[in-house]
């Protein structure tokens, strides 16, 4: 094993001292209504995929994935109609939520794309709670990489999508598998950001081998559920040592920081194929959706920053090339 996949697999360890981290919010990273309709402007050609759904509506679907019948939600933006090539965005739930709850509180569908919000297995443990691939806690049998192409197809073959611009997102055990999925669909996802992700030996299984990938990283310092600093009972890694790893992992050879009240961003660029490794860390943060209105987990919740406008801006610096 390489030095780099070293680090990059690297146990959690004890972190006794923590940097606040910060990130600025921008006029040009604001959600806002006309910017969809800005987009919708553009120029390009209408959808010609009819759909009984309207714009800026969100629908539930079901389908059928490993002989399960799945479910998930999806969002359509408003003057969905009028464009063919609309980004879309799949979001993950926690352990024991679900894809409703997250359209709730993330604020994702007031971006220009659409979003999808899939529901998890019911996993094992104690209550009857849904969970992804990748954590102890999964669905015996399930496999939530399979899901997630069906997904992506169903979508894709309905709807009006920029399969170059398909992201993913999610917290806690659905962040960690947007970090599975990294490694286990290569060149699908443009770019990802897991907010507080659950980073189990699961969820990083083939990341030896997966080409480079943008990804930025959202997390809480006082995180009492998925600690920053690792937890090494439950073979957790340090945050700060798997970010590092992804930016020694994508070729990075540069990173800026900056602080901004409760806030602390860094930035790693020079990256191979441009994948870019972003990392916010907030200072007091609990197992949260920063920025959120709604209750997303235990703890403190900033509002120094939105975690639907950071993400949003990080996704649209990122797209699938032919290179890619």
């Amino acid at each position: 094993m390489s030095p780099r996949q070293s680090r990059f697999l690297a146990p959690a360890v004890a972190v006794t001292a923590v940097a606040a981290l910060s990130l600025v919010p921008t006029a040009t990273t604001a959600l806002t209504r006309t910017s969809v309709q800005d987009q919708a402007a553009g120029g390009t050609a209408p959808c010609a995929k009819p759909t009984e759904q309207e714009s800026d509506s969100s629908q539930k679907y079901e389908l059928t994935s490993g002989d399960l019948e799945r479910s998930y939600v999806l969002r359509l933006p408003e003057n969905y109609d009028r464009r063919a090539d609309w980004p879309l965005i799949v979001a993950y739930h926690g352990r024991g939520s679900t894809g409703v709850e997250v359209e709730g509180y993330s604020e994702l569908s007031d971006l220009p794309a659409v979003v999808a919000y899939p529901d998890g297995a019911i996993g094992t443990g104690s209550g009857y709670r849904k969970a992804w691939q990748g954590a102890p806690y999964e669905a015996p049998g399930v496999d939530d990489v399979a899901f997630t192409r069906d997904l992506l197809a169903a979508i894709e073959a309905d709807h009006c999508i920029d399969t170059s611009r398909v992201y993913a997102t999610g917290k806690s055990n659905g962040a960690g598998l947007t970090a599975l999925l990294a490694c286990q669909l290569p060149n699908t996802f443009a770019a990802i950001a897991p907010v507080a992700p659950a980073l189990y030996p699961g969820a990083r299984v083939g990341c030896e081998e997966a080409p480079p990938t943008p990804i930025l990283e959202i997390h809480g310092v006082a995180d009492a559920t998925i600690p920053y600093a690792g937890d090494a009972d439950r073979d957790l890694p340090a945050i700060p040592e798997w970010v590092q790893g992804w930016a020694d992992h994508n070729g990075c050879t540069a990173s800026t920081t900056r602080t901004n009240r409760d806030i602390e961003t860094t930035r790693w660029t020079g990256c191979d194929q441009d994948a870019e490794v972003a990392h916010v860390a907030v200072d007091g943060g609990g197992h949260v959706w920063p920025g959120g209105d709604i209750y997303s987990g235990g703890g403190h919740v900033t509002h120094t920053i939105e975690s639907a406008t950071v993400i949003w801006d990080f996704f649209c610096r990122h797209r699938l090339t032919s290179e890619g």
